[in-house]
């Protein structure tokens, strides 16, 4: 804890009508819920609000990456714990042509890519929060934020004011806290949007394989299949968000995409939709996006975080979630400045490089040729085939090449997430269709 003390000098937790605490996270999904559990684990109070009750549905695609599965296991996750867990070992990779090529994560240890719905992922990670020792306060919206010179004054719904030495705005791409605190961006409304529905009765290669589709008309944009347990999966499509942007009514698209040649293999002849369609947006655009605040740091899609090549961002969640936290813990309760510079600083360290390489990589699959090109080169031995799918799946940063400075030993050879646990098990390589539902 910082120094035991409340902002006014006084002792921490509830004084009065006024709960006091050393960091409130604002938002409880992998960002907010990391950021808690780092921050409890470096011994500071932390109070983790959400407006909404777990369980709660979150729109997304579902798949998890290297990158998002090794923080995960950092975490304390325990996969048995995400009942709709599912280990997938390989991908059915499309070009505009139609024309399908496998691409094979290592055979382990460990898992390199996985799916779960995101309800259930989220409310895991979120537990994971209070058991780390946070106060987690769900059903409980935010209604005001005031940042000073040595706290940030906060309204939560049903509990009156809060004073915070620190907040960690983790609410999202259209953030109330940035809202509240004058830094919205005019106009902005994502970089990329998605939409997804799940789908039930699934016979095809997406019952079991990561499929992924580039269609001609929304490149760099793309069509994907992620599987669930029981024959499920989670099929969807995203579209960069520019004034270059051909398609204008995604909802109208999508119909004609699930009849496409491809998405109708991999789906088989049975499939069927399980529920109604989603469409939400993806910021990611972290290299342009205001981090901080006086008192308050951003995370997550509240920090515009996602990858702006494949618009994956719970890996980008889990990390600036902890790296905030490190920041507050390295800055000590009174130091404003140095917890904006430390994680500003650590933020481009670990990511930026990387987005920008994405962004540039992204620019040319936005051309069929170059989208043809790519695919070519990247299936052009099993070698290039395994070794894209790693780079595809953060299994090492996407700028590594560039940067000398995050070299190490083994960088291309290391095993999967949670391979301890897999061995434990007496497994070397995980079955496809090994999920929690399963076991």
């Amino acid at each position: 804890m910082f120094r035991d003390v409340a902002p006014d000098g006084g002792p921490a937790g509830i004084v009065g009508p006024v709960i006091r605490t050393d960091v409130l996270v604002l938002g409880g999904g992998p960002a907010g819920a990391a950021a808690a559990i780092q921050c409890a684990s470096l011994g500071l109070d932390t109070i983790l609000a959400d407006k909404a009750t777990f369980p709660r549905d979150k729109h997304c695609g579902d798949g998890l990456t290297t990158g998002a599965l090794r923080l995960l296991e950092d975490l304390g996750l325990d996969p048995a714990s995400v009942p709709s867990w599912q280990v997938v070992a390989d991908i059915q990779l499309y070009g505009p042509t139609g024309h399908g090529t496998p691409l094979e994560l290592p055979a382990g240890p460990g898992y390199y890519a996985a799916v779960a719905r995101r309800a259930e992922l989220d409310a895991a990670v979120l537990d994971l929060a209070a058991e780390a020792g946070a106060t987690v306060l769900q059903g409980t919206a935010c209604t005001s934020v005031a940042e000073h010179d040595d706290r940030v004054r906060a309204e939560l719904a049903g509990h009156g004011p809060v004073e915070a030495r620190y907040v960690i705005a983790a609410d999202g791409a259209w953030s109330p806290t940035r809202k509240m605190l004058g830094l919205t961006r005019p106009g902005y409304r994502g970089d990329w949007h998605a939409f997804r529905q799940y789908f039930t009765d699934v016979t095809g290669p997406a019952a079991h394989s990561l499929c992924v589709s580039f269609e001609s008309e929304i490149l760099p944009g793309y069509s994907w299949s992620f599987p669930l347990p029981d024959r499920g999966a989670n099929v969807g499509f995203g579209v960069r968000r520019d004034p270059t942007t051909r398609v204008q009514d995604m909802a109208g698209l999508w119909p004609e995409l699930l009849e496409r040649p491809a998405l109708r293999r991999a789906l088989g002849p049975d499939a069927r939709p399980e529920g109604p369609h989603r469409a939400w947006p993806i910021p990611a655009s972290i290299d342009e996006t205001v981090l901080t605040s006086r008192r308050t740091l951003f995370v997550g899609d509240a920090a515009a975080a996602c990858d702006p090549m494949t618009g994956e961002g719970i890996a980008q969640a889990l990390l600036t979630g902890r790296l905030a936290a490190d920041a507050l813990a390295h800055a000590g309760p009174l130091d404003g400045h140095r917890a904006r510079q430390g994680y500003e600083q650590a933020v481009q360290a670990a990511l930026v490089a990387d987005h920008r390489m994405a962004a540039a990589l992204g620019a040319v699959l936005a051309t069929e040729w170059g989208c043809r090109a790519s695919i070519a080169l990247a299936t052009l031995t099993p070698w290039t085939r395994r070794n894209f799918a790693r780079w595809l799946f953060e299994d090492y940063p996407r700028a590594i090449i560039v940067t000398p400075r995050r070299w190490r030993r083994g960088m291309f050879t290391g095993p999967g997430a949670f391979a301890r646990a897999e061995l434990s098990a007496g497994s070397s390589r995980p079955s496809p269709m090994v999920g929690a539902a399963a076991s």
